[in-house]
């Protein structure tokens, strides 16, 4: 008989007469209670059970043997009963093989047929075999059933989840980081950056590299090709318009992102509690400027048009924000706050005006429609100039003036953002409109990151004039002091070092 049919139709009859058996054999133990303490038997299951024979003495030896031909006759008759019964066939040397290799597996001490939490609490598990193998997802027994296995490890198929969406990886590929796994539609959505302007992934170049660009203050990571394209930017935080935000546009090609126009002063009235608190913080430094100078918030066209008609002076380009005016023009300024019409201001009234030349300094002009900081920081600069005019500051070179006027800014930003931290007077007090708190002197959290990004780009301005001069004058004035560093200037046109 081949073993296919020994499968087939011996084991289910040696199954059925072991079950008889046992249950015979279980009685028998069940009577035997006299077993000396410790040498009880072991069950591990309902009908299956193992007996580990205690160590017998040599007067047991009797009792023993009586009830081994006992056992002996209790198998014959079961055996005898088994072939009686229909449906059941002829014992052959086959299925013997088989009922002493079923035999030998139950008698053995290190083959429990059935692992824990099966077997009793008293009965030490110590079996382990090659292929017991437990899940690293549910930390359950995997079994017989199919498996995964990962990294040294063992995973029911519904317990290998992707660790970012948390459901099972069923495609044949997925992605590794660390001990973690991942679909990999899951970690390129994790790792692969995203355009922060058009929340896309960013594309590869031809040499098959993620290349993008990045704002180095705002982190603001982009495609390289809306450097070029018809994509806005702030022109005060220089931040590019995402494509799910409008920014405000000012009608004289400047874009506003809705952030910088919380707090953005936008016509001369407007401006001017501003101004006077910056003439007093020039005041508390001992530098009062003793002249009225003229003070008008312009449009863009106007403030290039007045650049023009000055005969000298250095002018930060591309685009220049202020001007300290020397010469007598007609300069066409603010005069009243434009409305908000959609996306853009719209109502722009305006009002020529003539500027006559009483002093050194004729007027200061700055542009409308920037943030409270970034126009205070203006404003502070400008006036740096004019003090430096009125004050007999002649034929500076332009490295020492932009930079000590630079100087100026930076200090009066560190006033604001960071109180206290070079004792100078703050001007965070003075109100300069009554259409928002943030110009009220309660800074907002966004105004505040605002003006260390002001303060960032002075510090890393990279023009030989504003940059490289704001960084030598600061150098000079942390080591020796502004007014000692002012009179050095007077004596030397040089910084000391």
């Amino acid at each position: 008989m081949s073993s296919s049919n020994v499968n087939q139709f011996s084991q289910p009859c040696i199954y059925e007469r072991k079950s008889r058996f046992m249950k015979w054999l279980t009685k028998v133990f069940k009577g035997n209670r006299g077993l000396p303490r410790g040498q009880q038997p072991q069950f591990l299951g309902d009908e299956n059970m193992i007996w580990r024979a205690p160590a017998r003495t040599l007067d047991d030896h009797s009792k023993a043997s009586k009830e081994k031909e006992e056992l002996d006759h209790a198998t014959a008759v079961s055996l005898s009963e088994d072939l009686k019964r229909p449906g059941y066939k002829c014992r052959t040397d086959n299925d013997e093989d088989l009922e002493r290799s079923l035999n030998h597996d139950l008698s053995s001490s290190s083959y429990p047929p059935y692992p824990p939490p099966y077997a009793p609490s008293y009965a030490p598990w110590e079996y382990n075999p090659r292929s017991y193998r437990i899940c690293n997802g549910c930390h359950g027994d995997i079994g017989s059933g199919n498996y995964l296995g990962c990294m040294g490890t063992f995973f029911h198929p519904e317990c290998f989840l992707c660790r970012a969406c948390g459901y099972p990886i069923t495609e044949h590929e997925f992605s590794l980081s660390g001990n973690n796994t991942y679909h990999k539609s899951c970690f390129r959505e994790m790792t692969h950056p995203k355009c922060e302007v058009c929340f896309q992934f960013i594309p590869t170049n031809a040499a098959g590299l993620i290349e993008y660009r990045c704002h180095p203050f705002w982190s603001q990571k982009y495609c390289p090709s809306h450097e070029h394209d018809v994509t806005k930017r702030c022109c005060s935080c220089e931040r590019l318009e995402p494509w799910n935000a409008r920014y405000v546009s000012l009608g004289d090609g400047r874009s506003l992102c809705l952030e910088c126009m919380e707090s953005a002063i936008m016509d001369t009235g407007d401006c001017q509690p501003l101004y006077h608190a910056i003439r007093d913080y020039y005041e508390g430094m001992n530098m009062k400027i003793e002249q009225q100078v003229p003070m008008l918030l312009v449009e863009r066209q106007a403030l290039n048009e007045a650049i023009e008609g000055e005969k000298h002076g250095f002018h930060h380009m591309p685009e220049t924000r202020g001007l300290c005016l020397s010469e007598e023009q007609t300069v066409t300024s603010i005069l009243k706050r434009p409305r908000m019409g959609g996306r853009e201001v719209v109502g722009i009234r305006t009002h020529p005006q003539k500027l006559i030349r009483k002093c050194e300094v004729t007027a200061i002009l700055v542009l409308f429609g920037l943030p409270r900081l970034l126009t205070g920081a203006i404003l502070a600069h400008e006036l740096m100039h004019a003090w430096l005019r009125l004050k007999g500051y002649r034929n500076l070179s332009l490295e020492v003036e932009e930079g000590i006027c630079q100087v100026l800014s930076y200090m009066w930003l560190e006033s604001e953002v960071m109180p206290g931290s070079r004792d100078m007077p703050s001007t965070s007090t003075a109100s300069s409109s009554s259409m928002s708190s943030t110009k009220k002197g309660v800074k907002s959290g966004v105004e505040n990151k605002l003006g260390e990004f002001f303060m960032h780009q002075i510090a890393h301005d990279t023009s030989p004039a504003y940059g490289g001069g704001f960084r030598s004058a600061n150098e000079a004035v942390n080591k020796y002091g502004l007014r000692c560093t002012l009179d050095h200037i007077r004596l030397t046109g040089s910084f000391p070092l």
